[in-house]
């Protein structure tokens, strides 16, 4: 009995399709812990420790985004307070986060979303559906996202 090769054909072309058509808002977090810009640099820190997160975006009054804080950002009131001799850190969130903000759309494809992590070597991105703050991808939900897909959706 001679079997056709199209149907393992189309069985291939699908597999790889549902590797293309993974996107970033199938892996993103969307449960985030945002900061406010008026808070201080000291309660920032106590969050992201206590959320053992890394670091987050930044929102305004009307929940707009408008920077993400890390824990590299808080460092630098840290070594500030110290040649102030300030134990404490007065510094705001806004004072101190990044905001040239790169974000990403929602419906990128997580492969050129890794392709984004390993050129602009970020450690997350915001992520914007038509403006507005939906989520966030780390580079360790796109590891989670290879994971999850079938070694044949790897293969081309």
């Amino acid at each position: 009995m001679v079997k056709s090769y199209k149907g393992a054909f189309i069985k291939k072309e699908a597999a790889q399709e549902e590797a293309h058509s993974l996107s970033v808002k199938d892996y993103m977090a969307t449960q985030l812990i945002k900061f406010h810009e008026h808070q201080t640099v000291y309660e920032a820190m106590d969050t992201l420790l206590k959320k053992k997160i890394s670091g987050g975006p930044v929102i305004d009054e009307e929940d707009n985004l408008v920077g993400i804080i890390s824990e590299g950002d808080c460092l630098r009131e840290v070594v500030k307070g110290k040649y102030n001799n300030s134990p404490r850190l007065p510094g705001l969130v806004k004072d101190y986060m990044a905001t040239n903000i790169i974000h990403i759309d929602a419906d990128v494809n997580i492969f050129e979303a890794a392709d984004m992590f390993l050129r602009m070597r970020f450690r997350r991105f915001p992520v914007l559906k038509e403006g507005k703050l939906v989520g966030q991808i780390s580079q360790r939900d796109i590891m989670r996202a290879v994971r999850d897909t079938s070694e044949v959706n790897w293969k081309h």
